[in-house]
């Protein structure tokens, strides 16, 4: 991830009704959720809950497939973890000491045996 696409992801979450959905859809860990439910839940018209879903999406946040006539929404785990390598890489620069809790996490060996989401991933 480079300087622009880490400016445009944190952009995306830079906004109450984005940020709300992000935390709804992380809450709901590998379950995706359709769109009108998203709505719902925090109360936002389904037409600006839309524009706000595409958003994130672009930012490599969240990923979305079609099902039927709806359109389904959740995490994309690979976005979430390059946004926070950029920023721990960033942030740490130098000071590696500083950030190994977050870097122990975000190990792709760390999670040699976890079951991955039955979703579309970005690479």
């Amino acid at each position: 991830m480079d300087e622009q696409d880490a400016i445009a992801t944190l952009s995306a979450l830079a906004q109450a009704s984005r940020l709300r959905a992000f935390r709804l859809l992380v809450e709901r860990g590998e379950t995706t959720v359709p769109a009108g439910e998203i709505a719902r839940e925090l109360g936002i018209p389904h037409n600006t809950m839309s524009v706000h879903l595409a958003v994130l999406t672009r930012s490599g946040l969240i990923d979305s497939h079609r099902e039927g006539r709806s359109i389904r929404y959740g995490i994309n785990v690979d976005g979430i973890k390059s946004v926070l390598r950029y920023l721990v890489d960033d942030c740490c620069g130098g000071h590696p000491e500083l950030c190994s809790p977050i870097t122990e996490l975000l190990n792709p060996a760390a999670y040699a045996g976890a079951k991955s989401p039955d979703r579309m991933q970005r690479s």
